[in-house]
């Protein structure tokens, strides 16, 4: 069962970046892996993913600001995030699945296909 370590959270102002790393347990490029937050009082999201292909993909409101990235060597994957508003603020989990690819419904990255989850990193985006 892999274990997932995300760090590089932090707080920064507007406009601002981060990049949040994800550290596996095991060989990385095994899996899919998925990026998601959680916002204060709001439903868990999801916001990038990987595939088992080194595709990507992203939900609308990150598309052009937010990168996902992934290095088997280190058994990392990587989300860079620039440009960030105060409603980027929230926990950002990353998450593995070993046999599913990424699922999108209606656009929106759902948490099905994931079994593996970190412990979540804080962000915080203030104006």
């Amino acid at each position: 069962q892999v274990e997932l370590v995300e760090s590089g959270g932090g707080s920064v102002q507007s406009g601002g970046f981060l990049r949040l790393s994800c550290v596996a347990s095991e060989y990385i490029g095994s899996y899919c892996v998925g990026w998601f937050r959680q916002a204060p009082g709001k439903e868990r999201e999801g916001v990038a993913s990987t595939g088992f292909y080194g595709n990507t993909q992203y939900a609308d409101f990150v598309k052009g600001r937010f990168t996902i990235s992934q290095d088997n060597a280190k058994n990392t994957v990587y989300l860079q995030m620039n440009s960030l508003k105060p409603e980027d603020t929230g926990i950002y989990y990353c998450a593995a699945a070993r046999d599913t690819s990424p699922i999108y419904i209606g656009g929106a990255l759902t948490e099905h296909a994931y079994s593996y989850w970190g412990q979540g990193t804080q962000v915080t985006v203030s104006s």
